[in-house]
């Protein structure tokens, strides 16, 4: 017991080097998230004044080049993970991150224009989502890969493989509220403009940390024995045996963060009920901190539990929940500030229980190695078209003790047929219809989304080998130890290290009989 603690340790770190990259995804959406609702805007409004950025109109516009950039590179970075490389696409990643956080820190406008500035912030957060969106399909698929491989036990795969992803975006966003909270404890209220760029600059460390981390790194195993980088990829194919769980996956996404992110922009709410109005930066970023973390545990919590229940079963548990929990959030009677602030800290909690961790699971586990960049790439991006969908065209959310109003929810009509935000309708009736969704996405789960096995990588490889070969196509060619030095010139490790690609293909069904007997 004690000597596979020690080899799945060894072997954790490539899980983490292939993943943990999402960590910069928390943090670059988390301060940037700051600039727009109860953080950075703060000092943005005190710096450069409230009207230069309602002129430019800062917060629709960082949102919505944020989304673009984001499903631009999940959709553009899934095919290039597939058909270039999984390392190739998370390298590329990161010095897109590290690049343009840096920009994004010293972005300036001609003669000390504010436009000038702003637009500059908005360009580079467009690349940094592009950054970010090549993440997941190129290092979370590499992270599930790695998670499968000899000395990772059975029942340790999918929790490594969310820790690495999933946690560390959690994580990502608890620091991206702490950097700005300790840099305005260091610099002082004298030096804001200094606490935000810091703030941004700070992005380009765990960036940079994992691109040297990944330096060495080679592709995967499976990437190695089962892709399709130098063979046409037979699409129709591929969408008949496939089509449906890859619609199933994106539903889910979509409609999960169709809730979520609008819910989550509600903590500007509860912010300021906490701090009563208060109009101190140190008072706001505190207890922006405290909030922060509240979805950390709920991550935490199910990496421990998604190999025992099943990643389906567990993402059914924590919707569900979540459902029970809106519900109780829509009772106004609850008027106890520290009730409604732990009510909603459990509501966010779950999220990350359930469908934050298992939508990685499922959606880099449920697919053939061959294809799953794309799809991947595409489920993500349907999630990602969800909360644009759910934070597009909100209802504006008036806090006016600082002078301040956010867009809050993208349900205008709704609101407004419930009453208006004025009423109790109003108010009660998002949560209403966002456990409404919620149990939606939970059925569509439980009736169409097909549950992850742990070792179940190979089988499915091997049931498209079988697949192809039935329909004409010829599967020979699949893996990358077949042409010769091209291996070394994209960075992919030695020609050794691809023949040994070669050795394990023509190995397969063997490799594949021994890890099956090993579990029975």
């Amino acid at each position: 017991m004690a000597e596979s603690l020690k080899v799945q340790l060894r072997r954790a770190p490539l899980i983490f080097a292939c993943g943990t990259a999402l960590f910069s995804d928390g943090y670059a959406n988390g301060v940037i998230g700051g600039v727009n609702t109860r953080g950075l805007l703060h000092l943005l409004i005190r710096i450069y004044g409230k009207k230069a950025l309602s002129d430019k109109n800062i917060d629709s516009t960082l949102t919505s080049l944020s989304y673009a950039g984001i499903t631009i590179g999940m959709l553009i970075f899934g095919f290039l993970s597939d058909k270039v490389g999984r390392k190739f696409g998370m390298m590329a990643s990161s010095g897109i991150i590290v690049a343009f956080s840096a920009l994004a820190a010293m972005s300036s406008g001609a003669n000390g224009n504010v436009h000038g500035l702003l637009g500059m912030l908005c360009a580079t957060r467009f690349f940094i989502g592009i950054g970010i969106g090549a993440e997941y399909p190129c290092g979370s698929v590499a992270a599930s890969e790695q998670s499968e491989e000899d000395g990772i036990g059975k029942y340790a795969q999918h929790r490594w493989l969310t820790l690495a992803t999933n946690s560390m975006i959690a994580a990502g966003r608890v620091l991206s509220s702490f950097i700005p909270f300790v840099m305005l404890w260091i610099l002082g209220d004298n030096h804001l403009s200094a606490v935000w760029r810091v703030s941004l600059a700070f992005g380009v460390v765990p960036a940079l940390g994992v691109f040297l981390w990944r330096f060495n790194m080679e592709e995967s195993p499976r990437y190695k024995t089962d892709s399709m980088k130098y063979t046409k990829i037979p699409y129709i194919l591929i969408y008949r045996r496939y089509g449906v769980r890859l619609a199933a996956i994106s539903s889910v996404w979509f409609l999960y963060d169709f809730v979520a992110y609008p819910f989550a922009i509600y903590s500007s709410a509860i912010l300021n009920d906490l701090t009563g109005g208060s109009d101190s930066l140190r008072v706001i970023f505190g207890w922006n901190v405290v909030l922060s973390m509240f979805s950390l545990p709920g991550s935490i919590g199910g990496a421990f539990l998604v190999d025992y229940i099943g990643a389906k079963n567990t993402l059914i548990i924590g919707l569900v929940s979540q459902v029970a929990v809106g519900f109780i959030m829509s009772d106004l009677r609850i008027t106890s500030l520290p009730s409604r602030q732990i009510i909603y800290g459990i509501f966010l909690s779950f999220g990350d229980f359930g469908a934050g961790n298992c939508t990685f699971v499922l959606a880099s586990k449920a697919f053939p190695t061959a294809v799953r960049g794309h799809f991947f790439g595409i489920a993500a991006a349907v999630g990602k078209v969800g909360a644009f969908a759910g934070t597009w065209g909100a209802p504006s959310l008036s806090i006016p003790r600082i002078d301040l109003v956010i867009n809050c929810s993208a349900f205008p009509s709704m609101i407004q047929a419930f009453g208006g935000s004025d009423t109790t309708r109003g108010n009660t009736g998002p949560f209403w219809v966002a456990g409404g969704v919620t149990m939606l996405t939970a059925i569509v789960a439980f009736f169409f989304v097909a549950p992850v096995s742990r070792d179940g990588m190979i089988e499915e490889d091997m049931r498209l080998r079988e697949y192809l070969t039935l329909h004409g196509y010829d599967v020979s060619d699949m893996g990358i130890g077949r042409k010769g030095d091209i291996g070394r010139f994209i960075g992919f490790g030695s020609l050794e290290a691809t023949k040994t690609g070669t050795s394990q293909h023509l190995a397969q069904p063997e490799l594949a009989r021994r890890r099956s007997a090993s579990l029975t």
